[in-house]
């Protein structure tokens, strides 16, 4: 089984129709151990209640995205012994602390990050960090051993 950490911008993809979202929802496919830190539903719900405010969603849609999300298979970790990791993160890489808290559990569980925020992906694709990145669109291959190129 391969494991993965997935952040926010990927599990909203799940539920909402975006670029990307085909990928994303091929994590949800049998043989993939999803885990990710405890502000993830803080940060989906954040997420939701801006497309709320600009009418991309309905109330009764946010509601149903919040309950559907506890029907998922996810592993939800602590953020309390990332916080030394996930702040070197976002000093070295000035990167948020939240996207540093994601990092840091894929490190902490020797696994790879699924991301499908672009600038976040490139700011810590690079040097000793690359190993433990994964764009959304390269999960098929990852898993297959295809160049996603």
């Amino acid at each position: 089984m391969t494991r993965y950490v997935v952040d926010a911008s990927v599990m909203v993809k799940w539920f909402v129709p975006e670029v990307h979202a085909e990928a994303a929802r091929g994590l949800l496919h049998e043989g993939f151990s999803l885990s990710s830190p405890d502000l993830v539903r803080a940060e989906i719900g954040n997420v939701l209640w801006k497309k709320w405010r600009r009418d991309e969603l309905s109330a009764e849609a946010v509601e149903g995205v919040l309950s559907d999300l506890e029907s998922f298979t996810l592993t939800i970790e602590t953020s309390e012994p990332l916080v030394e990791a996930a702040w070197n993160v976002a000093r070295l890489y000035d990167r948020s602390f939240y996207d540093g808290l994601y990092v840091a559990l894929a490190v902490k569980n020797d696994c790879a990050l699924v991301t499908a925020d672009r600038k976040s992906y490139n700011a810590l694709n690079d040097g000793d960090l690359a190993k433990h990145l994964v764009w959304v669109e390269e999960i098929d291959s990852e898993k297959t051993g295809e160049d996603p190129k």
